[in-house]
C-alpha cells in the first residue's frame, strides 16, 4: 500500500500539471500513488500525462465533473489512508509531501493538515482561514460590506487571520482546496459545489481541527483555469448552495438578493 494517494483533478492545465506531477515524481521519503482525474480536457493533458507519466493513475473523464465530484472519483480510486488534493497548477518541495504527512500522523486530534503556498515570485499566499459567518458572507458579497465598511474590513480581517505572515506554524480552521491532506474516510466533498467553497463545508464537518505547515512550502499559480467571467458565475452559484446548506433557504435568498448588484458590477466591469 502507498504511503499517500495525491489526487490532482485537471481541466486544460497541461504544461502546469507536467510541472507539478515532476516535481511529485522528484519527492522524497514517500511512496506515492498520483491520481490525475483529467476533466475533459481539449489540451491533449491526458495524452501527455499517459506518455511522459506512465505511473501516474489517469481517470478520464468523458465531460467535466468539476472540481468537487473530480475530487471524489479520484478518492474513490485512492488506496492508501491518507489521500491529498492538490491543484495541478502547484509544485511541491521535495520534502513537503513527508512533512505534512508525519504531522497528520503524529498529531490524531487534526484532521486536515496544509502547507505554505508561494506565488511563483516568491511572495506567500494568504491561504486558511476561519469558517464564515453569515454576517461575514452578508458583508464580503453584498452591498451591506459598502455601507459598513470599517465592520466589514474587521470581520474580514479576523477571517483570513489578517495579522498572520504564514511564516510560522498555526492551528487554524479551513485549509484551501489547492492543498488539502486528510485522513481517506474524511475529505469527501460536497459535489453540490462545483468549484467554491467545499473547504468551508468540510472544515464544519471536521469541527476546524486543522494545521498549517509553514516548513512544507508549495510552489502555487493559482486560478490558473479560473480566470473569466464564466468562473465568477459559477462562483456565486457555488455561494449559494453553501449558504443553503449552512444557513437555511430564507437566508440563502436574502444573500441571493442582496448579492445582486455586487454581481451586474463584476458583470459590466468584466464587460
Amino acid at each position: 500500500m502507498p504511503d499517500l494517494s495525491v489526487v490532482i483533478v485537471s481541466y486544460n492545465t497541461r504544461e502546469l500539471l507536467r510541472a507539478c506531477l515532476q516535481s511529485l515524481r522528484e519527492s522524497v521519503g514517500l511512496e506515492l500513488e498520483v491520481i490525475v482525474v483529467d476533466n475533459a480536457s481539449s489540451d491533449g493533458s491526458g495524452q501527455m500525462t499517459r506518455a511522459d507519466f506512465p505511473e501516474v493513475i489517469l481517470l478520464q473523464q468523458e465531460q467535466n465533473a468539476w472540481y468537487c465530484a473530480g475530487n471524489n472519483i479520484g478518492i474513490k480510486r485512492a488506496s492508501a489512508d491518507h489521500v491529498l488534493l492538490l491543484n495541478p497548477d502547484t509544485e511541491v518541495a521535495p520534502d513537503a509531501l513527508a512533512l505534512m504527512l508525519a504531522f497528520l500522523v503524529d498529531n490524531p486530534r487534526f484532521a486536515a493538515v496544509t502547507a505554505q503556498l508561494r506565488y511563483p515570485d516568491g511572495e506567500i499566499q494568504r491561504t486558511t482561514s476561519e469558517i464564515p459567518s453569515w454576517q461575514g458572507l452578508l458583508l464580503d458579497y453584498s452591498l451591506l460590506g459598502y455601507l459598513l465598511p470599517g465592520r466589514r474590513r474587521r470581520l474580514h480581517d479576523a477571517l483570513v487571520y489578517a495579522d498572520w505572515d504564514r511564516e510560522s506554524d498555526r492551528e487554524v480552521q479551513a485549509v484551501p482546496g489547492s492543498c488539502t491532506l486528510m485522513r481517506r474516510t474524511e475529505i469527501w466533498l460536497d459535489d453540490e459545489l462545483l468549484l467554491y467553497f467545499p473547504e468551508d463545508l468540510l472544515a464544519l464537518r471536521h469541527g476546524g481541527r486543522a494545521y498549517f505547515l509553514a516548513g512544507a512550502k508549495i510552489k502555487h499559480h493559482e486560478k490558473s483555469s479560473t480566470r473569466s467571467w464564466f468562473a465568477t458565475r459559477v462562483f456565486f452559484r457555488d455561494l449559494l448552495v453553501c449558504c443553503r446548506k449552512r444557513f437555511g433557504l430564507r437566508r440563502m435568498l436574502l444573500l441571493w438578493l442582496l448579492s445582486r448588484p455586487v454581481y451586474w458590477l463584476m458583470w459590466l466591469k468584466n464587460r
